[in-house]
């Protein structure tokens, strides 16, 4: 190539051009792509933070689920900045959102127990049916709850076994608190013989009841006959006791009706069944004209 072409004051001046028009066009791009990334990235903060916030004047809302819809948001506002500043640059942004979209289905589908663990963590979140000590039976599992997380809850149950259940099984089934209300009843059946006192019987569970102080006066404690059953009368002592003491109560209770009772004379029956046979008056009278032969002299 001759130098003279390449001195070419018109060569040069083509050149030039063409180099300013370039670093002014993607300069101009990148200038905008470091605005874009400045602006979504102060957005995103800004509005994750406003979330963060305002969750947290319900009481009902943990904090990990403002924490984790903050970070949804704020992960959502800078993916369509990125998306933003790569059509900044010439990328065809429609089919790259559209690669996306095709990828996340097919994580969506592959996670998809593991996804619904999360919808069902973020409702229990949100909806708050239960909380951290409280005794509950959740998916037929019965425990107290250690820990909820957003994709399973920890369960201690009586025995002292650690249960880890998946939020969609309990969001997806009844759930049962035990310890939701500060008050709780509960009925002691006691069976006496029918040949004893009713009201005797009646007076001296009325009295055990009363003489208990951990037993509420209001509602007021109740026993009634319930029903006349096969081999007893049974009687109801029904009572109201705070949750966290109904069972050591209902325990004593139990023991405390039984000594009262002994000392009462009242007799708590046990299943018993009368047989009665009949035998028609030929064969009794054969029977005892001709009776069996003993076994040492059967033939």
């Amino acid at each position: 190539m001759d130098i003279n072409e390449v001195l070419d004051p018109a060569a040069i001046e083509r050149a030039a051009a063409a180099v300013i028009a370039m670093v002014t066009t993607y300069g101009l791009r990148m200038i905008g792509a470091v605005l874009l990334l400045v602006v979504g990235w102060i957005a995103a903060s800004w509005i994750s933070h406003a979330i963060w916030r305002n969750l947290g004047k319900f009481k009902r809302v943990d904090d990990m689920l403002r924490g984790f819809v903050a970070s949804l948001v704020k992960y959502g506002i800078l993916a369509v900045t990125l998306i933003a500043v790569l059509g900044q640059f010439g990328v065809q942004t429609t089919s790259f959102v559209a690669v996306i979209g095709a990828a996340g289905l097919a994580i969506g589908l592959a996670l998809q127990g593991t996804l619904s663990n999360l919808a069902g963590g973020v409702m229990l979140l949100l909806f708050r049916p239960f909380k951290v000590g409280d005794f509950v039976d959740a998916s037929g599992q019965m425990g107290t709850v250690k820990h909820l997380t957003l994709f399973f809850t920890e369960l201690a149950n009586p025995e002292g076994v650690l249960l880890i259940v998946p939020n969609a099984e309990i969001w997806g089934k009844r759930i049962t608190n035990f310890s939701v209300n500060p008050v709780r009843r509960f009925d002691i059946p006691v069976g006496i013989s029918y040949s004893d006192d009713i009201d005797g019987a009646i007076a001296v569970l009325k009295d055990v009841l009363a003489a208990e102080p951990r037993v509420l006066a209001d509602p007021a404690p109740d026993v009634f006959v319930e029903s006349l059953a096969d081999n007893s009368v049974n009687l109801v002592a029904r009572c109201w006791a705070k949750s966290s003491e109904w069972w050591p109560l209902k325990s004593h209770l139990i023991k405390t009706i039984k000594v009262a009772f002994d000392a009462a004379g009242i007799s708590i029956p046990f299943p018993q069944r009368d047989m009665h046979l009949r035998v028609d008056a030929g064969t009794l009278r054969a029977v005892l004209q001709n009776p069996a032969e003993p076994p040492s002299q059967a033939r």
